[in-house]
């Protein structure tokens, strides 16, 4: 009644997995670190007001209120945003407001921005719309200076001797 049938295809024989030998720890050192991944924005929301001083090296989101200066690795302030104080930054996007002295590599004035400062750049883009009342003064990084060949030492003349026959 039941007969195998020679059409049927044999059954699949599962064999385990060859597991690798773990490598050596020194070709563990080797191998090249990986990259370090990129530290994530800090985001500060409207409704808050900050009195002080903001520093760090990151990049940093305000749509809130600072009274005092900032230094960080990048700003990007939001349309609800201001500051009241002196910024510092390798870039900057404002799209609020600034009552105060900018200094920034790159700086980017969006069509809702107000600036009431001195802008201090290497490069400097406004949108129509953004309003503007300081002055901007491009700054440029200085050129390396070839390091000065070291002069020769002064020669040293003596002087001239005198030749005084001894008397004896």
């Amino acid at each position: 009644m039941f007969q195998k049938k020679k059409d049927a295809p044999a059954p699949l024989a599962l064999e385990p997995l060859a597991v690798a030998p773990a490598p050596a720890p020194q070709a563990q050192a080797a191998a090249p670190a990986p990259a370090p991944r990129p530290k994530p924005a800090s985001l500060i929301a409207q409704g808050l007001t900050i009195r002080g001083d903001v520093s760090g090296d990151g990049e940093l989101h305000l749509d809130c209120i600072v009274q005092g200066d900032i230094k960080v690795g990048k700003l990007v302030l939001g349309p609800n945003g201001r500051v009241e104080g002196s910024i510092a930054a390798q870039a900057v996007e404002i799209h609020g407001k600034v009552i105060g002295a900018v200094a920034a590599r790159q700086v980017r004035l969006y069509g809702t921005a107000k600036v009431e400062g001195d802008i201090a750049h290497e490069q400097l883009a406004m949108e129509s719309g953004a309003d503007f009342q300081g002055r901007s003064v491009k700054f440029t990084r200085p050129a390396p200076q070839p390091a000065p060949a070291p002069a020769p030492a002064p020669v040293q003349t003596a002087a001239p001797a005198t030749y005084a026959p001894a008397v004896g």
